[in-house]
């Protein structure tokens, strides 16, 4: 007589408590690792919905863990874990530059195309290529974003203490400065603007982000500097005063002069003719960091060159306009 195998038990509601190694982080980006295979669009829900608790209270996506705090975590089927995990499969194949390094810090010149971290419907994103390409790391965690269509330098920290104290620096933009290299639409009139539109940032049903212009957002300053100009378009160098999510994107939109090939916030019907010019990315890139070390204070100035992609879509610009 053959004895019937008993079904699965169901999952469970698991209580975590905060180490000192996660404590800083927003906890939707701990929800992503600690549940992986979820969709984004499912943890945002099981946030919004009070599921998800923290020292038995409500709390929403964007806050931040302490040591000792008491996670409440729904059950939630999660899916099997693949034989290789895809971060790993990808590590011999993407080669991340490396820009500066030392025992505290990590800079590296992420390209276009690959997110800084997965969910969503993406099975992973620098972060965990990172992780997988370094398997003795004990610590590596972002100490800021890019989004995924942006390339250029991202901070990633190799101990809590530097990632605190990165943290404490990016409060303040006097403290850090960042530049970043546009191409937007339109001849840009001035050598030098000031942008500041307020920012509200909210998520869609599916768990996307997105910011508009509202004027009860949050403080935003951009200042925007003219490097080179073309009969219909014009190279800018952009610098962040503050650090809103999508910033640089929504402020040159507003200001009537989109990023070419934005696909959020841009000329959508231009974007198109681009690809068929050779811009087939978002020309954005994180070009310049200069800030104090975060452990030693000793200043660093950090750069990366535009990709070759956009270098060589500028290059075609001139040879263009030179022609004409």
């Amino acid at each position: 007589m053959s004895q019937t195998s008993k079904a699965p038990a169901p999952p469970a509601v698991s209580f975590v408590t905060v180490s000192a190694d996660n404590a800083g982080q927003r906890i939707d980006n701990f929800l992503l690792r600690e549940l992986k295979g979820v969709p984004k669009s499912r943890i945002y829900k099981l946030i919004r919905g009070g599921e998800v608790r923290v020292n038995k209270g409500r709390i929403d996506a964007t806050y931040r863990l302490q040591e000792g705090d008491v996670l409440r975590i729904p059950p939630v089927r999660v899916a099997e874990k693949p034989d290789a995990a895809p971060a790993e499969m990808a590590s011999e194949r993407i080669q991340v530059p490396v820009v500066f390094e030392d025992d505290a810090l990590l800079v590296v010149d992420k390209p276009a195309g690959l997110a800084v971290h997965g969910g969503s419907g993406v099975s992973f994103g620098l972060i965990e290529l990172l992780r997988a390409q370094r398997p003795q790391a004990k610590f590596l965690e972002l100490v800021h974003r890019l989004d995924r269509e942006t390339s250029g330098l991202l901070l990633v920290a190799k101990k809590r203490s530097a990632l605190t104290a990165l943290h404490e620096l990016l409060r303040d933009a006097h403290n850090i400065d960042k530049r970043y290299l546009a191409l937007v639409k339109g001849a840009w009139p001035d050598e030098k603007r000031n942008l500041r539109y307020k920012l509200f940032k909210y998520t869609t049903a599916d768990g996307e982000r997105r910011v508009r212009v509202t004027p009860d957002g949050q403080d935003a300053h951009t200042v925007i500097y003219r490097r080179k100009l073309w009969s219909d378009c014009a190279l800018v160098e952009c610098e962040l005063k503050t650090g809103r999510t999508h910033q640089i994107r929504v402020h040159l939109a507003t200001a009537g002069y989109p990023i070419l090939g934005d696909e959020k916030y841009g000329d959508f019907a231009l974007n198109k003719a681009l690809v068929r010019h050779g811009l087939k990315r978002m020309f954005l890139h994180a070009w310049k960091l200069q800030f104090a070390h975060p452990l030693t204070g000793q200043p660093l100035a950090l750069e990366a060159p535009l990709p070759p992609e956009l270098a060589a879509y500028v290059a075609s610009l001139d040879r263009t306009n030179k022609e004409d």
